[in-house]
């Protein structure tokens, strides 16, 4: 089985190139690259992929800049291999991944995303273990007897709904599930979640194989950094929320319904981020997050 890799870029070229040696440092093969430059404006970057040699590297510039979210949707519609990863532009795989991957869709071959195990990087590199991880890894993941945990349906919808513990730039997914369901408007900031929700409520089966096969990058500047600051993280999750309930109502997902409205993991890191909205002296923001922390 090839796999094919897609990285979106828009962002610092060197952290590119590390993430592209990390792929040609894998031991498996069977791996396509397909790197998705978003107009970044820096011609250092076409140079940097022209002068590659290895004939399963591809390298694309959009005639416009898309956005993050249409550069998704570019990678889905040109992938032609069974499964694909959406790789980020400052992430780096272990040269195990392709394995990883490839051996937990042999032991769950009706798994629509695989999640890897993951540890987290600083900007610098350096591996730190975050407040948010330690929870994510150490109370929300899923435990399965044989090594793999492999949920469906109702179970995946609950799971990620209580606390969302996956890594998007580290998920494998079977390329005909994103092919079929697309990215919902108007939730840029958590339009990950509501994406694996919506495989769930189709019924979709997530497998979690607990092998650390990736490195996922934190910045302290990111986007859902500023985000929080002024007000929309947390507002796009409370939205989400309320359709997240109402979606599994009507499927009669007592247990998701629940989990949407308690929300009680979402509440918590809005508790957690009070300070840092403090200090960034933004009455939006501030708003936004108390307003997470008591609604209904």
């Amino acid at each position: 089985m090839t796999l094919e890799i897609f990285v979106p870029f828009w962002g610092e070229p060197a952290l590119l190139y590390e993430t592209v040696d990390s792929v040609l440092a894998q031991r498996n093969p069977a791996w396509r690259l397909i790197v998705i430059d978003d107009c970044y404006p820096d011609d250092a970057v076409p140079a940097y992929f022209a002068a590659l040699t290895d004939p399963r590297i591809s390298y694309l510039r959009n005639e416009v800049n898309l956005g993050i979210t249409e550069n998704y949707r570019e990678a889905i519609r040109r992938a032609t291999t069974e499964y694909i990863a959406i790789l980020g532009c400052d992430d780096l795989m272990h040269p195990d991944y392709v394995d990883v991957i490839t051996r937990t869709i042999a032991n769950v071959p009706e798994a629509d995303v695989i999640q890897p195990g993951v540890q987290v990087i600083d900007e610098h590199g350096t591996v730190v273990t975050p407040l948010a991880d330690r929870v994510k890894q150490g109370i929300l993941a899923p435990r399965g007897g044989s090594g793999i945990a492999v949920l469906t349906g109702e179970r995946m919808a609950t799971s990620l709904i209580r606390g969302d513990w996956l890594y998007w730039p580290s998920l494998a997914f079977r390329t005909s599930t994103l092919k079929r369901i697309d990215f919902r408007e108007g939730l840029p900031i958590i339009q990950d979640l509501a994406l694996l929700m919506d495989i769930a409520f189709e019924g979709g089966t997530l497998a979690y194989n607990p092998v650390v096969a990736f490195s996922y990058r934190r910045h302290g500047g990111s986007a859902s950094q500023k985000t929080l600051l002024d007000g929309r993280r947390f507002r796009d999750e409370r939205m989400y929320y309320a359709q997240a309930r109402r979606l599994a109502a009507v499927r009669g997902w007592t247990r998701t319904a629940r989990a949407a409205r308690a929300r009680v993991m979402s509440r918590l890191h809005a508790v957690t981020e009070l300070p840092k909205v403090l200090r960034g002296r933004n009455r939006a923001g501030l708003e936004s997050t108390l307003a997470h922390i008591v609604a209904l």
